[in-house]
């Protein structure tokens, strides 16, 4: 049996198998032999693919991807966001390559790249769906985009991208796997786990993981810790939003941005969530004896510190340090003197002496 038929064959199997208790060992198994399979497959295709791969240069401060099928409004949405001139049509497929745009807003400079559409069975290469998929991976944060007419895509779409080895809005698994020469397989879990350590062990097994040093920080289904040993997975976090609310106001999820590209119609509020999704904070550099530059913040992530907005200001600035001033949430008094190691909030003022 080929590896397509035999991948169709454990899918089936895992679909029969009720899963309880007495199960968990075999469809663990299963499971895992699955993925490997599956990633065995991809790099067949890779190997074989005359395509050259989707590719784009990142820009700016972060890059968030729109992602969803075809004509769901994806190019307009881009226009309404950035100076982007992406092209607009009624019809499927319209945007053939990435199109990028850049959103300026409370100080960041965020690329919003309007991605090819994708379509059901995307993640088996269905209309380009492997390349499309490749290259979503690099995606800062994904913007899930359906109309009202589509909402049942929503699923579909999230399906697709956990297929292809995305995962939204999840944090990689807590799992530490050392490799040995002997000894075999030792788990050690800091949490209760749901799983038995036969599981386990008989997951690290499948790929040919026999003697390992496994530290479990959390309580693990058979899927994250297959995510674990596979170690290819990226962790990406999401918005999901509903366009074209100005045709059709059907009942929405609680978790979605319902939005008009056409209109403009709750544009604002998206900014704002895609800028409190990147996690972004800014800081006002204020030179020695000089004002703070209010003009141009430079864009950080969250729970940043003295060292880190050194080493992005210049190379040598974390050698020649000697100490910080900081005005704002993170001290305790005003022009507090901090190290490397001080951890700075939103709109906080700082000031290196190097």
């Amino acid at each position: 049996m080929d590896l397509i038929g035999e991948i169709k064959r454990l899918e089936e199997e895992i679909k029969r198998t009720p899963y309880n208790k007495a199960t968990e060992h075999h469809i663990g198994r299963l499971k895992a032999k699955l993925a490997r399979l599956k990633e065995e497959l991809e790099r067949q295709r890779r190997r074989k693919s005359k395509g050259g791969e989707i590719s784009l240069k990142k820009e700016g401060d972060a890059s968030v991807f729109l992602v969803g099928f075809p004509s769901v409004g994806k190019s307009t949405l881009l226009n309404a966001l950035t100076n982007a001139k992406s092209e607009v049509g009624d019809y499927d497929f319209t945007t053939l390559k990435p199109v990028p745009g850049m959103l300026e807003y409370r100080g960041a400079k965020i690329q919003i790249v309007d991605v090819p559409g994708l379509i059901e069975g995307a993640s088996k290469g269905k209309g380009r769906g492997k390349e499309v998929l490749s290259f979503i991976r690099n995606a800062d944060l994904i913007v899930i985009v359906v109309d009202v007419f589509t909402l049942h895509n929503i699923d579909v779409i999230k399906r697709e991208l956990y297929e292809a080895g995305i995962r939204l809005d999840q944090k990689p698994p807590d799992v530490v796997i050392r490799r040995r020469e002997r000894g075999g397989i030792k788990v050690t879990s800091t949490v209760p786990l749901s799983l038995d350590e036969k599981t386990i062990v008989s997951v690290l097994k499948e790929y040919k993981i026999h003697n390992a040093e496994v530290i479990i920080r959390e309580d693990l289904t058979i899927d994250r810790l297959i995510d674990a040993v596979m170690g290819n997975r990226v962790y990406i976090p999401s918005i999901t939003v509903v366009n074209k609310i100005d045709l059709y106001q059907p009942d929405l999820p609680k978790d979605v941005i319902p939005v008009s590209a056409e209109k403009g119609t709750n544009l604002d509020v998206l900014k704002e969530e895609i800028f409190r999704k990147l996690n972004f904070i800014r800081i006002y550099l204020k030179p020695p004896g000089g004002k703070p530059d209010f003009e141009e913040p430079l864009i950080m992530r969250r729970s940043c510190t003295v060292e880190d907005v050194c080493r992005r200001l210049h190379g040598d600035m974390v050698k020649n340090f000697r100490y910080a001033r900081v005005w704002g949430k993170s001290v305790k008094y005003q022009g507090q003197r901090v190290g490397l190691n001080h951890v700075l909030e939103d709109e906080d003022i700082l000031t290196i002496y190097a």
